[in-house]
C-alpha cells in the first residue's frame, strides 16, 4: 500500500479528513501473512472447567443458578461480591467411603433448560434432574429429583445426603413423610424423604434414613425449594408427582418460542443450537425493572445495566424479533442521563464511552425498526450529551495530559483490562463511532441544530488521526499497531516485562470502533496493526490475553468482535475460525463465562458473569451477520458461509430480519444433493443499498452460475447485484 497524502473517512456522513497516512507493511491481497486455522468442528474442545447454568423461566425475578456437579447456588447479592460469593449452596450426594465423579452434565435440550447431572459412584449412579416451576397454586419453586440406579443386578443399600453451606442456621423439622428446613423461619427446602441433621460448622449434612435401590427401580428422593416464602401446605401436594411436575415445566418450553413477531431463523444443527440456548438466555435473564422490561447481563454480578454490553444486547433482541423490549431497553438506557448530559451506568462515571455509545444505540435502533421518531424526540437529549463530550475534551486540556495535548477527551477508565484512571484511546473511539452515527443521522434528516456537532466530530477526529501516527508501536513480530494505552503510561517502563502492558489490552474498542463503529476504511495502518495483532495473540483458536486476565487467560466473547473484524475486512478464512474457537469455549450447557483460564495456565482464574448475556449477544449477531452483513450503505450476503456450513447440507433461512435497509428474507438452499446451491432474497420497504454483493464461490467448491438479471457485475471475489432489485435468486454449481 502506498503512502497517500489524503484519506477518504466516513462517507456515509459525506466528509472527509485530511491526514498524514500513518506507514504499515501492506496485507497481501485478502489474506495476511500470518496462516489461517483451520475451522475446528463445534465439539465444547476449550469448555470451562468451572460453570453455572440459569435453569430459571424468561423474565423470572429468581434468577437460579446450577454448577457444573449438579449444587445449587442461592444467595448472590449483585455486584461488589466475588462471582463465587454464594451465602448457601446446596449439593445432593451420597454416604460411604468413595468420592463422586460428575461424569455428564447436559440440557435436556438447548430450548429447554431441564438440566441432567450424572455422578458416578462404583456401584451405583446418581443422576440428578433439576428444573424450574411455577404452577399458579404454588408460585414459583426449584426442584431437584435424585435417582439412584445401581450397576449391579443386586439391591443396593444407600443413604441420599444433602450438604448445605450456609451462613445461617437452619432447622429441620419432621412432618410425617417430609424432610422440611427452616431457614430465618421460612421454609427452605422440603423433600419427599425424612432428613436428619448435622451441624458441620460451615453448613448442614442432612442424611436419609436407609434405603434400598433395585436395578429394575432406582430410589428416589425428591427436593423441593420455595422462591416466594411458600409454606409447606403450599407445595406439598407437589412433593408426590415430580414426574408431573417435569412434563409440565418440559410443554412450557416446548410451546416457548426463542423468536417474536414475523422472525423466523433455520440454521444447521449445532449453530441452531447456539441461536436458541442464546435467545434463552438472554430471556431467562431479562426482568421487569420500574414497570419495564430490561435486558440484563447476567444473573449475579452483573444482574444490573451496562451501556455498552446494552447496546448488542438491544440489536440481538431486535434480530429475535423483541422489538417493543428493545425499545423499552433503549429508553431505560437514556433514562440514566445525568443533569450536565452524561450517561452512566455500569461502566461508572470515568466511563465516557457509554455516552457515544448511547448515541449509536439510539441511531441503530431506529434504522433497524425503521422509526425514527424516538431519535427526533430525543433530540435535545442528544445535544444535551454532546456538549457534555465537548466538556470533556477541556477538562483534558486542562488536566495536562497526552490525551488533553493531542485534543480528545479527558483521561477516563478504559475498561476490558485497562483499569484505572489512564491516558487512553477506548473512550475517544466509541465517542468517535456515535458521533459518526449522530451526524450521518442528521443529515439523512436534514436536521441543521446538529452542525456544531459535525464540527466537534470532524474537530476529535482529527485530533485522534494525529495521536494515533504519534502513538503507534513497534511489535515483536515486526509490525506496527495502535496500544490503547498511550506511551506516557508509566506502566510501560516496568522494570519486570511480566508487568508491563498486554498490547493486546483494551483492543475491544478498537474492534468495535472498526466495526460496527465504520471509523475506518479496510486498508488504514490502524485497521492492518489490529488485525495483525489479534491474529499474533490468537490460542485456542481466539485471541488471548485481551481482557482482564493479563497472563494465561482470555476474554471469550472478545472472539466474536474480532471475527466481525476479519469478516469486515475480507478475511473469512480468520472470521469463521475465531468465530468457532468462540463457541468451542462455552460450556457444554451453551452459555459463556466472561473469561476464563487458558489449558494449562497456573496463573489465571475465572472473571465475570455466567451465563454472560453480552457473549450470548455476540452469538446471535454473528449468526445473522454471516447471512446478512451491513457493511456501511452496502448490504453483503452470505459473506460469514463456509465449508462447515455447507456440509451439513441444510437449508439456512432468515425470515423477515430487521436491516437498516429495511426487512428481508433470505433462504440457501442445496439442491440436486448438494451439488448446486440456490439463494433466494426477498427485500421489504427501506433505504436503498448503495451496493448488493454475494460472494463469487461458496465454500471451496460452488461457483457462482447464474442469476437472471440482478447481476450487474464483479467486484474481486464478490458478484455485485443490482440494489434495486428486491427480489431475486443465485445459483451456485459445484465445479
Amino acid at each position: 500500500m502506498s503512502c497517500l497524502s489524503r484519506r477518504k473517512f466516513f462517507s456515509a456522513t459525506g466528509s472527509s479528513l485530511a491526514a498524514t497516512a500513518l506507514v504499515q507493511p501492506p496485507l497481501k491481497g485478502s489474506l495476511d501473512p500470518f496462516v489461517a486455522p483451520l475451522a475446528a468442528s463445534i465439539d465444547f474442545r476449550y469448555s470451562p472447567l468451572s460453570w453455572q447454568t440459569a435453569y430459571c423461566f424468561p423474565d423470572d425475578p429468581y434468577k437460579s443458578l446450577v454448577g457444573e456437579r449438579g449444587e445449587l447456588r442461592y444467595g448472590h447479592p449483585g455486584r461488589g461480591k466475588a462471582i463465587d460469593y454464594f451465602p448457601t449452596v446446596v449439593e445432593f450426594s451420597l454416604a460411604g467411603m468413595e468420592a463422586d465423579r460428575v461424569i455428564s452434565q447436559r440440557l435436556e435440550s438447548p430450548g429447554i433448560p431441564i438440566v441432567y447431572t450424572q455422578i458416578e459412584r462404583p456401584t451405583v449412579t446418581l443422576q440428578l434432574i433439576t428444573f424450574a416451576t411455577n404452577r399458579k397454586d404454588e408460585g414459583r419453586v426449584d426442584n431437584v429429583v435424585v435417582a439412584v440406579r445401581p450397576k449391579t443386578k443386586s439391591p443396593i443399600h444407600h443413604q441420599i445426603l444433602v450438604r448445605i453451606t450456609t451462613r445461617t442456621d437452619l432447622s429441620v423439622r419432621p412432618s410425617g413423610f417430609a424432610g422440611l428446613v427452616h431457614k430465618n423461619d421460612r421454609l427452605f427446602m422440603a423433600a419427599s424423604i425424612p432428613l436428619s441433621a448435622r451441624d458441620t460448622g460451615a453448613g448442614y449434612v442432612l442424611a436419609s434414613p436407609d434405603a434400598v435401590a433395585y436395578a429394575a427401580q432406582p430410589a428416589l428422593g425428591f427436593f423441593r425449594f420455595p422462591q416466594e416464602g411458600q409454606d409447606f401446605e403450599r407445595i406439598a401436594a407437589g412433593l408426590q408427582q415430580p414426574y408431573l411436575l417435569l412434563s409440565e415445566t418440559r410443554t412450557f418450553w416446548q410451546n416457548w418460542s426463542p423468536f417474536g413477531g414475523d422472525i423466523n431463523w433455520r440454521l444447521p444443527e449445532k449453530l441452531h443450537e447456539f441461536l436458541i440456548a442464546s435467545a434463552r438466555n438472554i430471556l431467562q435473564a431479562r426482568e421487569l425493572t420500574d414497570g419495564k422490561l430490561t435486558f440484563k447481563v447476567g444473573p449475579t454480578v452483573y444482574r444490573g445495566l451496562w451501556v455498552v454490553d446494552g447496546h448488542f444486547i438491544l440489536e440481538a433482541a431486535r434480530y429475535l424479533g423483541y422489538d417493543v423490549e428493545a425499545q423499552q431497553g433503549l429508553e431505560t438506557i437514556w433514562s440514566t442521563q445525568e443533569a450536565g448530559g452524561g450517561i452512566f451506568a455500569g461502566g461508572g462515571q470515568e466511563h465516557w464511552k457509554d455516552t457515544g455509545i448511547a448515541m449509536f444505540s439510539l441511531v441503530r435502533q431506529a434504522e433497524l425498526g425503521q422509526n425514527w421518531d424516538y431519535f427526533l424526540k430525543m433530540r435535545p437529549h442528544v445535544l444535551r450529551a454532546v456538549e457534555f463530550l465537548r466538556s470533556l475534551r477541556a477538562r483534558a486540556q486542562q488536566e495536562g495530559s497526552a490525551n488533553g495535548r493531542y485534543g480528545l477527551l479527558a483521561q477516563g477508565f478504559g475498561d476490558g483490562g485497562l483499569s484505572g484512571i489512564r491516558s487512553e484511546f477506548t473512550n475517544t473511539l466509541w465517542v468517535l463511532a456515535g458521533l459518526r452515527a449522530t451526524v450521518g443521522a442528521a443529515r439523512k434528516l436534514g436536521l441543521s441544530e446538529f452542525e456544531q456537532t459535525r464540527s466537534f466530530f470532524e474537530e476529535l477526529r482529527g485530533a485522534f488521526f494525529t495521536a494515533a501516527r504519534q502513538e503507534m508501536r513497534k511489535h515483536p513480530a515486526g509490525f506496527s499497531y495502535l496500544p490503547m494505552l498511550m506511551a506516557e503510561d508509566p506502566q510501560w517502563k516496568a522494570a519486570e516485562e511480566w508487568n508491563k502492558p498486554r498490547p493486546q489490552s483494551g483492543q475491544w474498542a478498537l474492534s468495535h470502533a472498526i466495526y460496527p463503529g465504520l471509523l475506518f476504511e479496510k486498508d488504514d495502518p490502524v485497521v492492518t496493526g489490529h488485525i495483525r495483532l489479534m491474529q499474533a495473540c490468537t490460542q485456542e483458536d481466539v485471541p488471548a490475553e485481551t481482557g482482564w486476565i493479563h497472563h494465561g487467560g482470555l476474554w471469550t466473547y472478545n472472539a466474536p468482535f474480532v471475527a466481525h473484524v476479519y469478516l469486515w475486512a475480507g478475511l473469512k478464512d480468520w472470521a469463521r475460525p475465531a468465530f468457532t474457537g468462540f463457541l468451542n469455549h462455552a460450556s457444554p450447557l451453551y452459555c459463556w463465562r466472561e473469561e476464563q483460564p487458558l489449558r494449562g495456565s497456573l496463573t489465571a482464574g475465572y472473571v465475570g458473569d455466567m451465563p454472560h448475556n453480552w457473549a450470548s449477544a455476540e452469538c446471535i449477531l454473528y449468526l445473522r451477520h454471516m447471512l446478512a452483513f451491513e457493511d456501511g450503505n452496502s448490504l453483503r450476503l452470505l459473506e460469514g458461509i463456509s465449508e462447515q456450513e455447507l456440509a451439513a447440507n441444510q437449508p439456512l433461512v432468515l425470515a423477515h430480519s430487521p436491516t437498516r435497509f429495511g426487512r428481508l428474507d433470505l433462504t440457501v438452499e442445496p439442491e440436486d444433493e448438494g451439488r448446486r446451491w440456490r439463494l433466494h432474497f426477498q427485500r421489504g420497504k427501506g433505504p436503498l443499498p448503495s451496493s448488493v454483493t454475494v460472494p463469487e464461490r461458496l465454500g471451496s467448491y460452488l461457483r457462482f452460475e447464474k442469476s437472471g438479471a440482478a447481476v450487474i457485475g464483479r467486484q474481486g471475489n464478490s458478484i455485485q447485484i443490482s440494489p434495486e432489485k428486491n427480489d431475486f435468486s443465485i445459483t451456485w454449481t459445484r465445479k
